[in-house]
């Protein structure tokens, strides 16, 4: 099969869209499909396009054997919400007026929500190549956006709401990262058959609890400390001042550090609560490269994936969780539902009450104190995921799922 991904987030960017789409992109092309990913210039999650890519309308590269068109987004540092839309849409529109003539024949376009705006993009362009049309839910928007108090003006929720449901109405096939995804979209009527399950993975082979290294715990600067990280993108959903008001109230254990790797639009206020209640166990590190990062997770101690106390993110699965699982780290889990029962089912961390930092605090000595407790959390997970999460197993469902829709 000819296979395009439409997606605004795409490598050299580091993040959950990009690994995921990138690592499906990449074990298509082993099962012998042909695979095309038309994107924006690189410019997350910084707001500013990367060096080498800024200036173009367009361009084509290769990455890992996968071919990659490029085409212009307006990039901004503004985080407000009118800033945010016209990010979107410009990408929206150039990878239809550009990205199309560039992209040749296709048998599947595969396009991925958020930013829902890409749907109306993904099914013209499907339309416009006589290919089936995949809408691939990875959150749930407007949702989303409205639960988080992002999205509140009538007449945007409206509009979103209708640009959700047409793109459901027109796929071919659409498929959720989350059960609660699923569940939502065939509660409301769109089921008939055509919405599946593709949850996200991990590539065992590369996260492995054998890349741990004192090199990269001196570069932390954690050796003969006990290590807590959180990696991913510093933003409201989040809720990460649970961890800076964690490490508060560890203060004392001069052996325990707080280590926070990634960007985001709340970094700078976590930095200043840091300076506010003068705490000396909290790192924090800049985005690292998507090669470093196996290293890196591996040679932690322990990791805290929290999620704000909201019922929107009992359906979430924070594919930062299978990375840790993989490299046998213990899980400190802040987010209540499907995650929740994941962690519980592998055995493989404490789960905590969401925005409890108490609770946290409590797991985070857990595991101090008990390296055995680590060990044995750490195992269950890899475990658990390599039987469940592997993401050459979940590729091939995917496959399978594509060449159904071929048939018809």
């Amino acid at each position: 099969m000819k296979i395009l991904f439409l997606t605004q987030y795409c490598p050299p960017e580091v993040g959950a869209p990009q690994n995921r789409i990138f690592e499906f992109a990449k074990q298509l092309k082993k099962l012998g499909h042909d695979i095309t990913i038309l994107t924006a210039m690189p410019n997350y999650p910084k707001g500013e396009i990367f060096e080498g890519y800024k200036g173009k309308l367009t361009l084509r590269e290769t990455i890992e054997g996968i071919d990659i068109i490029r085409t212009w987004i307006y990039a901004t540092k503004n985080t407000g919400f009118i800033p945010r839309i016209i990010n979107y849409l410009s990408f929206t529109i150039t990878s239809v007026i550009f990205g199309l003539p560039m992209t040749g024949k296709q048998d599947v376009v595969i396009t991925e929500s958020p930013p829902l705006f890409l749907g109306y993009s993904g099914f013209l362009i499907s339309r416009l190549k006589g290919a089936k049309y995949v809408f691939n839910v990875s959150d749930l928007w407007p949702e989303s956006a409205i639960k988080l108090g992002v999205l509140n003006d009538k007449l945007l929720i409206g509009l979103s709401t209708w640009l959700e449901e047409f793109s459901y109405k027109k796929s071919h096939l659409i498929t959720g990262q989350t059960m609660g995804i699923v569940n939502n979209i065939i509660d409301r009527g769109f089921g008939n058959g055509k919405v599946h399950l593709i949850t996200n993975g991990v590539d065992s082979e590369l996260f492995k609890p054998q890349n741990r290294n004192d090199e990269t715990r001196r570069q932390f600067n954690i050796e003969g400390k006990f290590a807590v990280c959180y990696a991913g993108i510093h933003g409201i959903a989040q809720g990460l001042e649970i961890i800076i008001n964690t490490a508060k109230e560890l203060k004392g254990y001069k052996d325990i550090s707080f280590v926070f790797i990634g960007e985001g639009p709340e970094k700078e206020k976590l930095m200043s609560m840091v300076k506010e209640f003068e705490l000396d166990n909290v790192q924090f590190y800049p985005l690292q490269p998507k090669k470093n990062m196996p290293n890196i997770i591996a040679s932690m101690d322990a990791t805290i994936i929290p999620l704000k106390k909201l019922d929107l993110f009992k359906g979430a699965l924070p594919s930062k969780m299978f990375e840790a699982l993989s490299s046998e780290l213990p899980i400190i889990l802040s987010v209540e539902g499907e995650a929740e029962e994941l962690i519980k089912k592998a055995k493989a961390g404490i789960c905590v009450e969401p925005e409890n930092h108490m609770e946290v605090k409590d797991a985070v000595l857990k595991l101090y104190e008990n390296p055995e407790l680590c060990k044995e959390l750490g195992e269950n997970g890899r475990k658990y995921v390599m039987e469940n999460y592997s993401r050459q197993t979940i590729t091939k469902r995917f496959e399978s799922l594509l060449i159904d829709i071929m048939k018809k």
